[in-house]
């Protein structure tokens, strides 16, 4: 199917028509297996076309996670607003993402066997990433070096329950319980 990618005279729109596409291809053939020429054919434009709103492949990966983590963040901030508790915010909030992630087939295609590595280079080395985790779930009395360290611990912790799984939802709140919410009440005392 031919798009009139002229007609839009919105780069952003165009954008994310091109990042809907890699979504689906992403969800059907894994992260790595797609190349900038199946994304371009799923969103119906040239390959010229897509190299105008996307340097290389890797720049779409990137704007995808950013954009899906801006998504996930809103929607955790939300559940956990009212939790004053400083563990049990943290514990919720990372499930809440957890969660996310699951429930979206696009999404979780990232952590299946042999894609999670895409997926944590991109959570480590994203400032993005790094900005919304330290937003959602450090505290504010912190340095911008401990809550660099914080935000990226955190989001290991979040791609490692991705990528391995625990038993069962219970088995990750109970782990989280134990060894996170504690280190995260030290640091708001």
């Amino acid at each position: 199917m031919s798009r009139d990618w002229l007609s839009d005279d919105r780069a952003d729109l165009a954008a994310e028509r091109i990042l809907d596409a890699a979504a689906a291809l992403f969800a059907e053939r894994g992260v790595t297996a797609v190349g900038m020429a199946d994304i371009a054919k799923a969103a119906g434009c040239s390959r010229a076309t897509l190299y105008r709103y996307f340097e290389n492949r890797q720049a779409v990966r990137l704007a995808f996670v950013h954009r899906e983590t801006r998504r996930i963040a809103a929607r955790v901030a939300r559940e956990v607003r009212d939790i004053a508790d400083p563990g049990g915010r943290i514990v919720t909030a990372m499930l809440a993402a957890v969660r996310e992630v699951r429930s979206e087939p696009m999404l979780i295609a990232w952590f299946r066997p042999g894609e999670a590595g895409p997926a944590g280079r991109i959570s480590q080395d994203s400032e993005v990433i790094e900005s919304i985790a330290g937003g959602l779930f450090t505290p504010a009395g912190l340095t911008d070096p401990e809550r660099s360290r914080l935000a990226r611990w955190l989001t290991r912790i979040i791609v490692s329950l991705l990528a391995a799984p625990g038993r069962d939802a219970e088995d990750e709140r109970a782990m989280l319980d134990e060894f996170v919410a504690p280190v995260i009440t030290r640091v708001f005392a």
